[in-house]
């Protein structure tokens, strides 16, 4: 297997995750945010776009998928849940791509019941091409085209989330 072309480099990433945390420091001043990040892909994402956020939050995690090496299952599966309590709170849900829209409309749906003031959605990856649940997303930094990527926290079988770009994935035959 090998790492194919890149598609996006460190530095439009750098620069997209300054802009996003622009918005979301402007949206949320003077909000009460819980800032949740959904693990393991979006933990680089997470990482850097919360150090930029310029307000007071409070940080959280979710562990959830419905992949299994480069396909989905289509049944979300949840390893380990927001501690915090979501009730009243503003929460941002932090993903790293969003794909078919299966895994995080569950989530979407699931926090909603726990009655949050507001519920937006950021996410570093936007894949619109394989939609299959339309998801509302508020602050989007990069739609990609329909392929499988990987590097800044995204991986194949848990490989290549170390790269600090994202480059488009092949398999060698």
């Amino acid at each position: 297997m090998v790492v194919g072309r890149p598609l996006l480099t460190v530095e439009q990433i750098q620069e997209k995750n300054r802009e996003l945390a622009d918005r979301i420091s402007a949206d949320f001043k003077g909000k009460n945010l819980l800032a949740v990040g959904l693990l393991k892909g979006a933990f680089i994402f997470f990482s850097d776009i919360v150090r930029l956020i310029k307000i007071p939050l409070v940080v959280d995690f979710l562990v959830a998928s419905s992949y299994l090496k480069s396909d989905s299952s289509g049944e979300v599966k949840i390893y380990y849940d927001i501690r915090e309590d979501v009730t009243d709170k503003d929460v941002l849900l932090i993903e790293d791509i969003v794909d078919t829209g299966v895994t995080l409309n569950y989530l979407r749906e699931r926090i909603l019941m726990r009655c949050p003031k507001s519920l937006r959605i950021c996410t570093f990856l936007d894949k619109k091409e394989r939609r299959q649940v339309d998801v509302p997303l508020d602050y989007v930094g990069f739609e990609i085209p329909n392929e499988f990527v990987v590097g800044y926290g995204l991986d194949y079988d848990n490989k290549f989330r170390n790269l600090p770009y994202i480059s488009v994935f092949k398999k060698s035959t």
